[in-house]
């Protein structure tokens, strides 16, 4: 959670500097939700992560120095300089990029977990998307797949309350949006997306009737981004009652009282964990400040997928005769 927090927090310097390619949309308050859902995920895993969801990177093993090289638009990044962040994946991590119409990532996911299912696989796919997002269509689609089929899939919504700036209570007439799941044949399940040991313990409830056969689950996460919907957006729509009440709510804080609780020094794990963050972190920017713009040419590669190679047909009035019907009784 610290490592996500202070990537953003450089990242938000950066973007002063105007060294940043595209938006920046900081998911500060809620790293918890990111770290609590892809902890006990697994290589073969795969993510369906939002705009804000730079945790799911990091805990998914993205490299630090490539993502960094992503946001600045640079030729090491993820897309060597062809996207911004908001769009950004790496396959080869289980990252599947996202896209700028939130929620339409819903129905790539459930694909995912139909492959799963019928190869017999016990890999999961999770899908990000927030309060806003879940009144789109292709998310209702997406969920009524997986209720009918059963797949192995968890829909974790991020609810930060605001959808850019509308209030959950003037998109919805419900207070949990995992009230819904009751009508795609699924599990609904609420947790504090501030409480990282309570996102652990849903999450892990979820995967594990995944990988049992048990189908598709729709945990709902409450929590609230500090920052407003991106770097240019004042966010005067809240007040500031609001702000301090969700401020004592920091899930970096909350964490370190339950490590505390169980008897650990934390003041210690707090200058360690620091120390090794801000090291991280340097060598991301460095990497990434280091690495060469993208050349025009480099525009028209990967582009397409490499094709495969087909084996050539035999020669002769054969190679265009059918086979005859093998009939069965």
């Amino acid at each position: 959670m610290k490592l996500t927090r202070e990537f953003e927090e450089r990242i938000s310097r950066l973007h002063l500097q105007n060294k940043v390619f595209g938006g920046v949309y900081s998911g500060r308050g809620q790293e918890a939700i990111a770290v609590g859902c892809c902890a006990d995920l697994g290589p073969q895993d795969v993510v369906f992560p939002l705009h804000r969801d730079l945790g799911v990177f990091v805990v998914k093993g993205v490299e630090p120095g490539r993502l960094m090289a992503q946001i600045l638009g640079k030729e090491g990044g993820l897309s060597r300089g062809k996207d911004s962040f908001l769009h950004a994946g790496d396959l080869s991590k289980g990252v599947f990029g996202g896209t700028s119409m939130l929620g339409a990532t819903l129905p790539v996911a459930c694909g995912a977990a139909l492959k799963f299912k019928l190869r017999h696989e016990p890999y999961v796919a999770v899908a990000f998307f927030g309060e806003g997002a879940s009144s789109r269509g292709d998310v209702h689609e997406a969920m009524n797949f997986a209720g009918v089929h059963q797949l192995p899939v968890v829909f974790v919504c991020e609810n930060n309350r605001y959808a850019y700036s509308t209030p959950q209570s003037l998109q919805m007439a419900v207070e949990d949006v995992a009230e819904r799941a009751a009508g795609y044949g699924m599990k609904g399940l609420v947790c504090s997306g501030n409480d990282l040991a309570a996102v652990l313990e849903t999450m892990g409830r979820a995967l594990r009737r995944a990988r049992d056969g048990g189908g598709p689950t729709l945990v709902e996460c409450k929590t609230y981004r500090y920052r407003g919907h991106s770097e240019h957006d004042p966010a005067r729509y809240r007040t500031e009652e609001e702000l301090l009440e969700w401020s004592t709510r920091d899930p970096i804080p909350r964490w370190e009282l339950y490590l505390e609780a169980r008897g650990r020094d934390v003041a210690k794990v707090r200058r360690e964990t620091e120390a090794e963050v801000t090291r991280v972190v340097d060598e991301a920017v460095a990497f990434a400040e280091a690495s060469p713009e993208p050349e025009g040419p480099e525009a028209f590669e990967d582009l397409y997928a490499t094709p495969l190679a087909v084996p050539e047909a035999p020669e002769g009035p054969a190679a265009f005769e059918p086979e005859p019907p093998q009939l069965t009784h």
